[in-house]
């Protein structure tokens, strides 16, 4: 006999990715004789979104798999190629589910209709590639800047519920 589990109250753990680093790069060719920077820009690491939903009843799945984790973005290349944007990961939840901190309580949202999204945390953004320090003094920059961290978070999640209460 199979049962069903029902879950109100779940502590998940969010994490977005974290943005590509940027490319530290020079053109080379045959024939041209001082090709110069063409390192690409590091690409975003992506979001972490709340989405509710309406065929979902209960926060059971969230909780056998309470860490969340976005992929990071795509490091920079040459030839001024940008990294790729991280996809950003969308958590369903039913409606009627209320975010909150699980350290402070700080209420964050409310999740009431079906379709409502909700960011619960910032990917990084992606570092700068060589090419954006070049100019007629500086030829050959060897700069670039790494990615930056994306954030991290623990939430705690509570589903109201309205019973519906008949006698008989």
């Amino acid at each position: 006999m199979k049962t069903r589990t029902f879950m109100d109250s779940v502590v998940l753990y969010v994490q977005a990715g974290a943005g590509g680093n940027g490319c530290r790069s020079f053109r080379r060719e045959k024939c041209v004789a001082h090709g110069g920077p063409d390192g690409g820009d590091g690409g975003r690491g992506a979001h972490v979104i709340l989405v509710g939903c309406s065929n979902e009843n209960s926060l059971v799945r969230l909780y056998f798999t309470p860490h969340q984790r976005a992929p990071d973005g795509g490091h920079g290349k040459g030839k001024q190629l940008c990294g790729r944007n991280g996809k950003d990961l969308y958590v369903r939840v039913p409606c009627g589910t209320e975010v909150r901190e699980k350290e402070s309580g700080r209420f964050l949202g409310d999740i009431t209709e079906d379709g409502q999204e909700l960011m619960l945390a910032k990917g990084g953004k992606g570092g700068l590639g060589n090419v954006h320090w070049k100019s007629s003094t500086h030829q050959a920059p060897t700069e670039h800047t790494d990615g930056e961290a994306g954030e991290s978070v623990e939430l705690r999640l509570d589903l109201k519920i309205l019973a519906d209460v008949g006698l008989v």
